[in-house]
């Protein structure tokens, strides 16, 4: 008798050796009440799948997670779904159970791992604009797909592709000791900032006091306009008003205290007349 040689079909579906056997623990836990020995029998079960949840964890390696935390947020889902699966539904339990722990880890990404706060909808767009431009890729080794393509492609107008775009790298961002391009020749991003310029407060005093200054009587106007901008001494000043250089000191320090309330009290005048 010929052996049979027929070849088996290269479209056989894959099986993994992480499904056990729990069909009877599920049928114990739908008759069990809550208590210690439901909540044994759960965890006895979830041990029993948790290389499965493991596998589904590393589809999502080397997006920006560490695979520690990945496989943790993958058990969570798993743990939702050993407790939330219904055996006299009739499904099995990994048809349950998969899409519960693939969707407990996407909703980690989804609200975790944003460097900063992206609306859902440019969420949304950014997984769009993905998954087609690796769509559009894959069909022409690699090219770089342009806007009107993906727009094309998703039904999305350019606006919406731009948008989705611009959140692609929303999930990382660079140290400002980083080094852009090649780091023998370029300059960390700490290089670029600009520092700040000292001569911006000097505007902002001298255009709060312009006004204050020319509210000011005449007297007290000159003689500040001698002191500090023909950098006269006191003595001078009080020779030329004929009066004491003590009365000139009293003058300036009384003017200059005023001017300083003013100023200060300026933002809290604006804030109650808004």
């Amino acid at each position: 008798m010929q052996p049979d040689r027929t070849p088996k079909s290269r479209t056989s579906k894959r099986t993994y050796d992480d499904s056990p056997d729990t069909a009877e623990s599920f049928s114990r836990i739908a008759a069990l009440p809550d208590g210690p020995e439901r909540a044994a029998l759960c965890q006895e079960v979830v041990c029993a799948w948790m290389p499965m949840a493991v596998r589904l964890a590393r589809r999502f390696r080397y997006r920006g997670e560490s695979a520690e935390d990945l496989t943790q947020v993958a058990q969570l889902g798993l743990v939702k779904a050993v407790s939330r699966f219904d055996p006299s539904l009739g499904n099995a339990f990994p048809s349950f159970a998969i899409p519960t722990i693939l969707g407990e880890v996407k909703r980690h990404f989804r609200d975790e791992l944003w460097v900063v706060h992206v609306p859902r909808r440019v969420q949304e767009l950014r997984g769009q604009v993905r998954s087609a431009d690796h769509e559009l890729s894959a069909t022409r080794g690699g090219t770089i797909s342009a806007v009107h393509e993906i727009a094309t492609h998703t039904g999305l107008t350019e606006a919406e592709v731009r948008l989705g775009q611009g959140a692609l790298e929303a999930y990382t961002t660079w140290s400002l000791d980083a080094v852009p391009g090649h780091p023998t020749d370029g300059h960390p991003l700490t290089d670029t900032l600009g520092d700040i310029e000292p001569d911006f407060d000097l505007i902002v005093n001298r255009e709060a006091l312009r006004p204050l200054l020319r509210a000011l009587p005449d007297r007290e106007r000159e003689i500040l306009y001698m002191r500090f901008f023909c950098e006269m001494t006191q003595a001078c000043i009080g020779a030329r008003l004929g009066v004491s250089q003590m009365h000139v000191s009293r003058l300036i320090t009384r003017t200059c205290a005023r001017l300083h309330a003013q100023v200060m009290a300026e933002p809290r005048a604006f804030r109650k007349a808004s």
